[in-house]
């Protein structure tokens, strides 16, 4: 089985690899705690592979033995159309090869909201897997407010990943479920948080990528998931709030937890919705 990894930035790219790299060398237990991802980044040896596609650069960590799980980490670019671009790009020239992927996964750092349902919220630090990739800001704005573009009559702004694998991966990684969206526009107003929420009371994380790759994973017919480590609350912009390498950590274990989900699920788990 083949995965394609789509995330922003080189920096999220290499947390996922080395992450992924720790589970296939066997040097991150599954009974780890959270935010394990230096400890990972130091032990995980496993040489990475580089391969070629028309405009982007796919890395491989190596595999354990024989296993056929194969996981490619793509660094896409910034929003949802860059990573619909590069995703559609590694999709189409794998399906070319003869090698099609089974799986497409958006990965990355993004803000948590602080105020979703009551008794949920998603801290800094924290992982949130997705039941839901919502694109937040697709439509119009009118008089009574805005008005996503289903109501227009037109597309989509929501997939959805296969449940059995979201439940997987949530548990191996320690993690939350729930609404990650997408946002071409980061949120910097608390009155702006409130009224994401409100119109999607499940919403766990914001970030700019999940809904492009789940577009491009839907237009090849491969499911999709979105793994997101919180850096930072959503809202207010206040950089000293941030928490950058906390996050990057937070996603490489994740990026372990991943691996080992795979391994552990049947091919139905993640290959039906």
């Amino acid at each position: 089985m083949r995965v394609l990894v789509v995330t922003a930035v080189a920096a999220e790219r290499d947390a996922v690899v080395r992450g992924a790299s720790a589970a296939a060398t066997g040097t991150a237990g599954a009974d780890e705690a959270p935010g394990t991802a230096e400890r990972i980044a130091e032990e995980a040896s496993g040489p990475v592979a580089e391969f070629a596609v028309p405009g982007y650069v796919l890395h491989r960590p190596a595999p354990a033995g024989p296993e056929p799980l194969v996981i490619d980490v793509l660094a896409a670019g910034v929003g949802p159309a860059a990573a619909a671009a590069g995703t559609a790009t590694a999709l189409a020239a794998a399906a070319l090869s003869g090698s099609p992927y089974g799986l497409a996964v958006s990965a990355g750092i993004g803000g948590g909201f602080t105020t979703p349902a009551p008794g949920r919220s998603a801290a800094v630090g924290s992982v949130v897997v997705s039941e839901a990739i919502v694109a937040a800001d697709l439509g119009a704005e009118t008089p009574a407010g805005f008005v996503p573009v289903t109501d227009l009559g037109f597309g989509t702004v929501e997939h959805r990943p296969p449940e059995a694998l979201v439940r997987a991966v949530a548990e191996a990684a320690g993690a939350q479920r729930g609404e990650v969206l997408t946002v071409s526009t980061v949120t910097g107003s608390a009155e702006r948080a409130a009224a994401l929420v409100a119109a999607r009371p499940g919403a766990l994380a914001e970030a700019m990528e999940g809904f492009g790759v789940a577009e491009a994973a839907a237009a090849h017919g491969v499911p999709v998931l979105e793994i997101r480590a919180v850096s930072n609350p959503v809202g207010p912009r206040d950089r000293a709030a941030w928490r950058i390498g906390d996050a990057l950590e937070a996603l490489a274990g994740a990026s372990a937890a991943l691996r080992e989900a795979l391994r552990a699920a049947p091919a139905e788990t993640w290959s039906t919705s």
